[in-house]
């Protein structure tokens, strides 16, 4: 048996043809159903952005940002303290308003320099241990602990360049501070910045 050439060609061509075939009908397909999928995803991505917006329950905790300039508010509280003197000496030695180290070292220990806290601060300005190593200080020398307490938080406004989240890092450290890009939506901090500063 003799096979002609243009049957032969004739063959190959149509094998060719149908093999081409397939592959486009592969590759349109892949195509089709990339872009379905894409497609879907949008919208799916779409309505959770849409239901995630509107829910406040699922949004994170929103910080506070101070205005920058503000009006450092009046101590009014005892004068009477053996360390009122000194703390308002460590406040213009280290830069800070006087007013404001004044209301914070009420704050903190109410001119106790004996105070001590449940979690370990120590002092007139209620040091952490860490805090006063840091600081090059004797936490339970109230003259010191003054003297760190002030410079830790002029420390705390060089960096972040405002008295209320001076004292909100001065609470609740300055990792917080920057975690939430503000004051933490902390109970105790924003009470403790609200007491200080006012508001």
């Amino acid at each position: 048996m003799t096979i002609q050439p243009t049957r032969i060609g004739a063959l190959l061509c149509a094998a060719g043809l149908a093999w081409a075939g397939a592959a486009t009908a592969d590759t349109i397909s892949t195509m089709n159903r990339t872009a379905l999928f894409r497609s879907q995803v949008a919208v799916l991505d779409g309505r959770a952005a849409q239901q995630y917006n509107n829910s406040t329950r699922l949004q994170p905790p929103r910080a506070e940002v101070p205005p920058l300039a503000a009006a450092v508010p009046s101590y009014s509280g005892p004068a009477s303290s053996q360390w009122f003197e000194p703390a308002r000496a460590a406040a213009r030695r280290h830069g800070i308003p006087e007013d404001l180290f004044l209301r914070l070292v009420r704050q903190e220990s109410g001119w106790y320099s004996g105070a001590l806290s449940p979690k370990g601060a120590i002092g007139l300005a209620q040091l952490m241990p860490d805090t006063a190593r840091l600081m090059g200080v004797d936490p339970t020398d109230p003259q010191q602990n003054l003297d760190g307490g002030a410079r830790y938080l002029k420390r705390q406004f060089d960096r972040f360049g405002s008295w209320p989240l001076a004292l909100a890092a001065y609470n609740a450290g300055p990792e917080a501070v920057e975690q939430y890009g503000g004051i933490p939506p902390y109970a105790e901090t924003q009470g403790y910045v609200q007491a200080i500063w006012g508001g």
